[in-house]
């Protein structure tokens, strides 16, 4: 089955560099077992690194034993739905690509809301 994103359409590529995802294929795919739930494609900006780090979440560390190479503003990648509705709530949330954020994000977020922050 196709995946979808918020728009209705096929769910498109967030990064392949670096390679991202919940099953690090590039897209902002999910399912059950994905209890952090990391459907919203976001650009990240050094505001919402900074953010996420003082929520006890470090992006920017490399950790190669989960084949992750730390982020830097500007890279694109898979958040968790409710850690970027908590970075909305504080005012740092990161801009979005809805053509890449999974439809599965709408369970936790208005699409409003996405849209406002869409790139």
């Amino acid at each position: 089955m196709t995946a979808l994103n918020v728009l209705g359409g096929t769910l498109e590529a967030c990064s392949y560099s670096p390679l991202t995802g919940y099953f690090r294929d590039g897209c902002c795919n999910t399912d059950e077992v994905d209890r952090g739930t990391h459907v919203v494609c976001a650009r990240v900006t050094a505001e919402f690194l900074d953010f996420s780090l003082s929520q006890g979440n470090d992006l920017t560390t490399p950790r190669p034993e989960h084949r992750f190479a730390g982020l830097k503003p500007g890279d694109r990648w898979c958040l968790c739905a409710l850690r970027w509705k908590e970075a909305l709530a504080a005012g740092k949330a990161p801009p979005v690509i809805l053509e890449a954020t999974h439809a599965k994000a709408l369970d936790f977020l208005a699409l409003s809301q996405l849209q406002l922050h869409a790139l």
